[in-house]
C-alpha cells in the first residue's frame, strides 16, 4: 500500500468522513499549545521455533488513534481503539480541560519532507507461511549438523507493517508506512556438564526476502555457534580497575544506555539528568564525536517522520568532546526554546510520545583497531553485551558482557565468562582515550524501552580504548 493508499485506510475503509474528523481536531485543538491526532493501522506476526518444532506463530491486527492536547506542560490524551467519528468525538471532549492557561496560539507544524527511508510495501504479504516455518526448520538443522555440540537451537522471525496518520489543526496531515523485520538464532553448545550460549540476530524496515536467504540466515548461525562455542572455552572473569577495549557495532549499547538517555530533552528540561545544563560544556575526551541519526535507510531505528509528523534528523549530541544538543520532541523543545529534532517517539497509539533515540552512534576516530588493542598492558576486550541497568539522574551503570576476552601485554587471550562493566557515563565519556577508524552499526536488533514503552532503535560505535573502568568478575 502506498503512502497515498493511507487515506483509503483510515478514512474510506473506516466509513469515517475527513472534513467531520479534520473539524473535530480543530474544535479539540482551539486555544491549545500543540497536539495532534495519531491514527494508526497495524498489522504483526511471529514465529518462534525450539527444540526442533515450531512452539509458535501468531497474527495480530490493531487499530485505533490518540488524541493529544497540550497546554505549557500539561497533556491532556485520549485514546481508542474504534476509528470513528463519534470516538474521536468523545475523546475530544476529554482532552478539553488540559486547555485552561494555554498561550491561545496553536504552534506550527512540522515542515513536510519528501524523503522516503525505506519501502512501503506489507513485508507480511511478501512470502506465504510455509516459507516462514521452513526458514526457521533448515535453520535448526543447520545449526544441530554443522556441530555435534550443539544441544539446543532456538530460532524467530517477526515482521510488522504499520500505517500511521497524523492529523493538526488547520488542514496539516502528515503520513507514513513502516515495514519492520527481524530475525533471531539462539544456540546453546555442551561439552560433558558444561553448556554455554550464543546469539546473534539481524533486522531492519525491509521485506522480509533479505533475511530467508540461505546466505543471510547461515551468517546468523554461523555467528551464533562461534560465541557459544567461545564461551565454552572461557574462564573466570577478573574483577578490579583496569583499562577496557570495546568492540566495533552492538557494544554501543552502553552508549545508548548510560549516555543517550540522558540526552534526552524531558531529563534535561526536569534537571533529572546528569548533563542539564551543559550545553556548550566539555563532557567527553577530545575525539568523541556522538549523533543520532533518524535518516539512515532501512535501518531498524530510522524514521521518515516521527510520531507527530517530525522528519527525522542527523543531530549532533557531542562534537568532538563538546556537548552540542538534545534529543527532542515537540512539547520539550518549544519548553526549552529549542528545535524539534524529530524524536517524537511512540510505542503506539495507546501511548503519549516522548523523546526517544533513532540509530545513536559515535562515529570513527583515526586510530587502527590493531592499535588500540596493542597498546592495552591489562585489561578487557569486550565484543559483546547482554542486559545492564543506568540511573538516568546520575549516569551509574552496570552491563553484564556475553563475549570478552583477556587481553595482557597487547595481546588478547583467553575468553572470560561473568564479567560486568561498572561506572557512570559522563565519567566514561572523559576515559575515552582512544577512538578507532572502525565505526560500525549494529544488525538491527535493538530495542529500547522508556516509560514502559518500546521501540526499535540502533546503536553503533568504533573500538574505544576506555581508561580505568572499573570490572566485575567472577574470578576467585
Amino acid at each position: 500500500m502506498s503512502a497515498d493508499k493511507t487515506t483509503d485506510l483510515f478514512f474510506t475503509q473506516t466509513g469515517m468522513d475527513r472534513s467531520k474528523v479534520q473539524g473535530l481536531v480543530d474544535d479539540a485543538l482551539q486555544g491549545a499549545d500543540d497536539g495532534e491526532l495519531f491514527m494508526e493501522y497495524c498489522q504483526s506476526e511471529s514465529f518462534a521455533f525450539d527444540d526442533g518444532r515450531l512452539k509458535n506463530a501468531s497474527f495480530d491486527t490493531s487499530q485505533g488513534f490518540g488524541l493529544r492536547a497540550i497546554s505549557d506542560e500539561a497533556t491532556g490524551y485520549a485514546q481508542a481503539s474504534e476509528l470513528s467519528e463519534a470516538a474521536v468525538s468523545r475523546a475530544a471532549s476529554a482532552v478539553q480541560a488540559v486547555k485552561s492557561g494555554a498561550s491561545g496560539e496553536i504552534a506550527a507544524p512540522p515542515q513536510k519532507t519528501n524523503a522516503h527511508l525505506y519501502v512501503e510495501d506489507n513485508p507480511l504479504n511478501e512470502v506465504g507461511f510455509q516459507a516462514k516455518v521452513d526458514v526457521l526448520k533448515d535453520i535448526d538443522t543447520y545449526a544441530r549438523d554443522k556441530d555435534a555440540r550443539v544441544r539446543q537451537v532456538s530460532a524467530s522471525l517477526a515482521g510488522e507493517w504499520q500505517a500511521v496518520e497524523i492529523i493538526r489543526p488547520g488542514g496539516n496531515v502528515v503520513r507514513d508506512i513502516r515495514p519492520l523485520v527481524r530475525l533471531n538464532v539462539s544456540v546453546v553448545v555442551g561439552e560433558g556438564d558444561r553448556q554455554e550460549s550464543g546469539s546473534h540476530g539481524s533486522g531492519g524496515r525491509t521485506g522480509y526476502a533479505t533475511y530467508l536467504d540461505p546466505n543471510h540466515w547461515q551468517s546468523q548461525v554461523d555467528e551464533a555457534m562461534r560465541q557459544a562455542i567461545v564461551n565454552l572455552e572461557s574462564v573466570p572473569a577478573p574483577a578490579g580497575e583496569m583499562d577496557v577495549v570495546l568492540g566495533p557495532g552492538w557494544p554501543g549499547i552502553l552508549l545508548h544506555e548510560a549516555i543517550g538517555h540522558g540526552l534526552e530533552g524531558d531529563f534535561n528540561r526536569k534537571k533529572t539528568s546528569a548533563f542539564a545544563g551543559l550545553l556548550g560544556e566539555r563532557i567527553a575526551a577530545p575525539g568523541v564525536t556522538v549523533v543520532d541519526d533518524g535518516t539512515i535507510s532501512n535501518r531498524r531505528g530510522s524514521l521518515t517522520v516521527d510520531d507527530e509528523g517530525t522528519p527525522a534528523q542527523n543531530t549532533m549530541l557531542i562534537e568532538d568532546g563538546v556537548l552540542k544538543g538534545y534529543i527532542q520532541d515537540r512539547m520539550n523543545a518549544r519548553l526549552m526554546g529549542m528545535r524539534p529534532t524529530g524524536n517524537g517517539r511512540r510505542e503506539s497509539y495507546e501511548h503519549q510520545p516522548l523523546p526517544r533515540m533513532t540509530n545513536t552512534y559515535m562515529m570513527s576516530g583515526d586510530r587502527d583497531p590493531e592499535e588500540i588493542l596493542k597498546s592495552c598492558k591489562k585489561g578487557i576486550y569486550a565484543v559483546s553485551f547482554g542486559g545492564g541497568q543506568v540511573d538516568i539522574t546520575n549516569g551509574k551503570f552496570v552491563f553484564s558482557c556475553t563475549e570478552a576476552y583477556l587481553v595482557e601485554d597487547g595481546k588478547v587471550g583467553a575468553p572470560v565468562k561473568g564479567a560486568t562493566l561498572i561506572g557512570n557515563g559522563p565519567d566514561v565519556l572523559t576515559k575515552v582515550s582512544m577512538v578507532g577508524n572502525d565505526m560500525e552499526l549494529d544488525p538491527g536488533i535493538g530495542t529500547c524501552g522508556k516509560a514502559g514503552q518500546g521501540v526499535p532503535v540502533g546503536v553503533g560505535q568504533p573500538t574505544l580504548m576506555i581508561s580505568g573502568l572499573t570490572v566485575g568478575g567472577t574470578a576467585s
